[in-house]
Protein backbone atom coordinates (compact mmCIF):
# COMPACT_ATOMS: atom_id res chain seq x y z
CA UNK A 1 0.00 0.00 0.00
CA UNK A 2 2.95 2.20 0.86
CA UNK A 3 6.26 2.51 0.07
CA UNK A 4 7.62 1.64 3.37
CA UNK A 5 7.10 -2.26 3.64
CA UNK A 6 6.82 -2.49 7.55
CA UNK A 7 4.50 -0.08 9.01
CA UNK A 8 1.82 -0.38 6.79
CA UNK A 9 -0.80 -1.84 8.91
CA UNK A 10 0.01 1.00 11.59
CA UNK A 11 0.01 3.67 8.74
CA UNK A 12 -3.32 1.91 6.95
CA UNK A 13 -4.90 2.11 10.47
CA UNK A 14 -3.93 6.11 11.79
CA UNK A 15 -5.28 7.37 8.15
CA UNK A 16 -8.21 5.67 8.59
CA UNK A 17 -8.41 7.65 12.14
CA UNK A 18 -7.02 10.63 10.80
CA UNK A 19 -9.73 10.72 8.12
CA UNK A 20 -12.41 10.12 10.30
CA UNK A 21 -11.34 13.21 12.93
CA UNK A 22 -10.41 15.41 10.56
CA UNK A 23 -11.38 17.58 7.62
CA UNK A 24 -9.08 18.04 5.00
CA UNK A 25 -9.47 21.87 5.28
CA UNK A 26 -8.00 21.73 8.89
CA UNK A 27 -3.97 23.15 9.29
CA UNK A 28 -2.28 20.07 11.21
CA UNK A 29 0.41 20.04 13.18
CA UNK A 30 2.17 17.46 13.62
CA UNK A 31 4.87 16.84 16.00
CA UNK A 32 8.31 15.95 14.84
CA UNK A 33 10.46 16.26 11.33
CA UNK A 34 8.65 15.38 7.96
CA UNK A 35 8.44 11.63 8.35
CA UNK A 36 6.92 9.19 5.52
CA UNK A 37 3.43 9.19 7.68
CA UNK A 38 3.14 13.30 7.32
CA UNK A 39 4.24 12.71 3.75
CA UNK A 40 0.90 10.36 3.29
CA UNK A 41 -1.05 12.55 4.84
CA UNK A 42 -0.68 15.48 2.32
CA UNK A 43 -0.63 12.95 -0.61
CA UNK A 44 -4.05 12.11 0.70
CA UNK A 45 -4.90 16.18 0.84
CA UNK A 46 -4.44 17.30 4.14
CA UNK A 47 -2.35 20.33 4.98
CA UNK A 48 0.13 19.30 7.17
CA UNK A 49 3.14 21.27 8.52
CA UNK A 50 5.90 19.61 11.14
CA UNK A 51 7.76 20.71 13.61
CA UNK A 52 11.64 21.52 12.88
CA UNK A 53 12.76 18.57 15.16
CA UNK A 54 13.53 21.17 18.02
CA UNK A 55 13.65 19.36 22.00
CA UNK A 56 10.02 19.27 22.43
CA UNK A 57 10.81 18.46 26.05
CA UNK A 58 12.72 21.84 26.70
CA UNK A 59 11.12 24.12 23.71
CA UNK A 60 7.52 24.47 23.05
CA UNK A 61 7.63 27.63 21.25
CA UNK A 62 6.11 25.56 17.83
CA UNK A 63 2.57 24.82 19.28
CA UNK A 64 2.30 28.59 20.58
CA UNK A 65 1.85 28.90 16.57
CA UNK A 66 -1.99 29.31 16.72
CA UNK A 67 -2.14 28.52 12.91
CA UNK A 68 -2.82 25.18 13.51
CA UNK A 69 -6.50 23.41 13.85
CA UNK A 70 -5.13 19.80 14.81
CA UNK A 71 -2.09 18.86 16.48
CA UNK A 72 -1.00 15.75 15.88
CA UNK A 73 1.65 13.04 17.37
CA UNK A 74 1.92 9.98 16.44
CA UNK A 75 4.71 8.01 17.58
CA UNK A 76 6.08 10.98 19.50
CA UNK A 77 4.83 11.11 23.08
CA UNK A 78 6.80 7.52 24.20
CA UNK A 79 9.87 9.81 23.42
CA UNK A 80 9.49 12.59 25.91
CA UNK A 81 10.33 13.23 29.01
CA UNK A 82 7.24 15.24 30.02
CA UNK A 83 4.78 14.93 27.26
CA UNK A 84 2.37 16.78 30.14
CA UNK A 85 4.12 19.72 28.79
CA UNK A 86 3.51 19.56 25.09
CA UNK A 87 -0.46 18.94 26.17
CA UNK A 88 -0.58 21.92 28.12
CA UNK A 89 1.01 24.34 25.57
CA UNK A 90 -1.29 23.27 22.76
CA UNK A 91 -3.41 26.06 21.40
CA UNK A 92 -6.49 24.28 19.42
CA UNK A 93 -8.94 22.16 20.52
CA UNK A 94 -8.34 18.94 18.68
CA UNK A 95 -5.39 16.44 19.17
CA UNK A 96 -4.45 12.86 17.70
CA UNK A 97 -2.27 10.95 19.38
CA UNK A 98 -0.98 6.84 18.83
CA UNK A 99 1.75 5.49 21.24
CA UNK A 100 2.82 2.43 21.55
CA UNK A 101 1.54 0.75 24.47
CA UNK A 102 3.69 -1.52 26.88
CA UNK A 103 3.96 -5.39 26.46
CA UNK A 104 4.38 -7.50 29.32
CA UNK A 105 6.46 -9.98 27.13
CA UNK A 106 9.03 -7.16 25.72
CA UNK A 107 11.03 -4.32 27.31
CA UNK A 108 11.05 -0.65 26.05
CA UNK A 109 12.20 0.02 23.34
CA UNK A 110 16.22 1.18 22.77
CA UNK A 111 18.09 1.82 20.10
CA UNK A 112 22.41 -0.09 19.96
CA UNK A 113 23.16 2.61 17.50
CA UNK A 114 21.21 6.00 18.16
CA UNK A 115 21.34 7.79 21.26
CA UNK A 116 18.29 9.93 20.66
CA UNK A 117 16.19 6.61 19.17
CA UNK A 118 14.35 5.35 22.78
CA UNK A 119 11.01 4.82 24.63
CA UNK A 120 11.45 6.76 27.67
CA UNK A 121 7.56 5.82 27.96
CA UNK A 122 5.50 3.22 26.91
CA UNK A 123 2.05 3.44 28.05
CA UNK A 124 -1.17 1.36 29.44
CA UNK A 125 -4.25 2.90 28.06
CA UNK A 126 -4.81 4.62 31.52
CA UNK A 127 -1.77 6.52 31.72
CA UNK A 128 -2.45 8.34 28.48
CA UNK A 129 -6.39 8.26 29.21
CA UNK A 130 -4.91 9.86 32.73
CA UNK A 131 -2.30 12.02 31.06
CA UNK A 132 -4.73 13.53 29.38
CA UNK A 133 -7.71 14.32 31.78
CA UNK A 134 -5.16 16.43 33.86
CA UNK A 135 -4.22 18.12 31.08
CA UNK A 136 -7.67 19.38 30.08
CA UNK A 137 -8.56 16.98 27.27
CA UNK A 138 -11.71 14.22 26.75
CA UNK A 139 -10.97 11.56 24.70
CA UNK A 140 -13.64 11.22 21.73
CA UNK A 141 -12.46 7.94 20.52
CA UNK A 142 -9.71 5.42 20.55
CA UNK A 143 -8.45 2.37 19.14
CA UNK A 144 -6.33 -0.56 19.74
CA UNK A 145 -4.37 -2.47 17.72
CA UNK A 146 -1.91 -5.41 16.99
CA UNK A 147 1.72 -5.20 15.05
CA UNK A 148 2.10 -8.82 13.62
CA UNK A 149 5.81 -9.46 12.75
CA UNK A 150 7.08 -11.94 10.03
CA UNK A 151 8.70 -13.62 12.34
CA UNK A 152 8.79 -17.03 14.02
CA UNK A 153 8.66 -17.48 17.66
CA UNK A 154 6.92 -16.89 20.96
CA UNK A 155 6.91 -12.92 20.99
CA UNK A 156 5.89 -13.00 17.34
CA UNK A 157 3.10 -15.25 18.28
CA UNK A 158 1.83 -13.19 20.98
CA UNK A 159 2.06 -9.94 18.72
CA UNK A 160 -0.95 -11.45 16.68
CA UNK A 161 -3.62 -10.96 19.36
CA UNK A 162 -1.93 -8.30 21.60
CA UNK A 163 -2.64 -5.00 20.43
CA UNK A 164 0.38 -3.10 20.35
CA UNK A 165 -1.08 0.85 19.52
CA UNK A 166 -3.07 3.13 21.24
CA UNK A 167 -4.23 5.79 18.86
CA UNK A 168 -6.67 8.50 20.28
CA UNK A 169 -8.71 11.38 19.14
CA UNK A 170 -9.47 13.63 21.85
CA UNK A 171 -11.47 17.69 22.42
CA UNK A 172 -10.27 20.20 24.73
CA UNK A 173 -12.43 20.36 27.95
CA UNK A 174 -13.78 24.16 27.60
CA UNK A 175 -12.64 25.80 30.79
Amino acid sequence: MYENSFPNKRFRETLLFVEKHVSKSNQILDLGVSNPFSKIMEKEGFKVKNTTGEDLDVNQSSLTNEGYDVLTAFEIFEHLLNPYTILEHVKCNKILISVPMRLWFSPAYRSKTDPWDRHYHEFEDWQLDWLLEKTGWKIIDSVKFTNPVKKLGIRPLLRLFTPRYYLICAERIAK
